[in-house]
């Protein structure tokens, strides 16, 4: 892999910053410095150090962002702030962009990747990944809710969800519900088909990922190995 590229993946350095590092001696394999930055290396067998830090070369990058309210699960809007404007500057060069949407005012689990074929298929309809979310509701959910939300709920607009879980808390003014697909405004119009409305709503899990707890609004870290790899395996 060209230097300069990986650098670029990795959202280090642009092409021409990774070109000028070269000049300035800034750039090392097994500690002799690099010139050209367009030279070839193999990350995997060689010691790259970029301006004093080692280099551990990932192809993918994975993020989990515990999402605010009032952000756009996008990477640019003309009028409202979006999710990636969390990220610093580093990562926000990677090019992530956010595996599915929440609504501008829906909170919680947001996971950014830059692999397109894995995000593709995990939110593909046909893989059913379950997301687990917890809400509130402006009146006590009406008797039987349960039953409709499991047999499937048919939309104003025809569209017959797939059965979902709804499990309220004793006052049931809310509670968690697991879904398997994601429509737009799936949730709240779930809950209007009730005579109902969803006051606030929080993604908790996401493909068996939990929210990182430790993380305020607006947040996030790395995923670990071990969330990473139940990502890879939803199928």
């Amino acid at each position: 892999m060209r230097i300069d590229k990986l650098l670029s993946d990795m959202g280090l350095a642009t092409r021409s910053e990774a070109r000028a590092a070269c000049k300035a001696g800034q750039i090392t394999v097994d500690g002799v410095p690099v010139k050209d930055s367009s030279s070839h290396v193999d990350p995997g067998k060689r010691r790259i150090v970029f301006r004093g830090r080692e280099i551990s070369y990932r192809k993918y990058t994975y993020v989990m962002l515990n999402k605010p309210e009032g952000y756009v699960s996008a990477t640019e809007d003309s009028k409202l702030p979006v999710v990636t404007e969390l990220l610093d500057g580093e990562l926000r060069r990677m090019e992530l962009f956010p595996v599915g949407r929440l609504d501008r005012d829906t909170t919680g689990l947001m996971i950014l990747t830059n692999n397109g074929p894995l995000a593709h298929r995990v939110l593909s309809p046909k893989h059913h990944v379950p997301k687990v979310y917890r809400f509130t509701a402006a009146e006590p959910m009406a008797d039987g809710v349960e039953e409709h939300f499991r047999d499937g709920v048919t939309l104003a607009d025809g569209y017959e969800c797939k059965s979902a879980l709804i499990e309220l808390d004793p006052d049931r003014m809310g509670g968690f519900i697991t879904l398997t697909e994601g429509k737009y405004h799936q949730i709240k119009r779930m809950v209007a088909s009730t005579h109902n409305r969803v006051v606030t709503l929080e993604r908790i899990t996401f493909g068996g990922i939990e929210l990182d707890t430790g993380l305020a609004r607006g947040e996030y870290r790395m995923l670990t190995p071990e969330e990473i790899a139940l990502l890879e395996k939803q199928n």
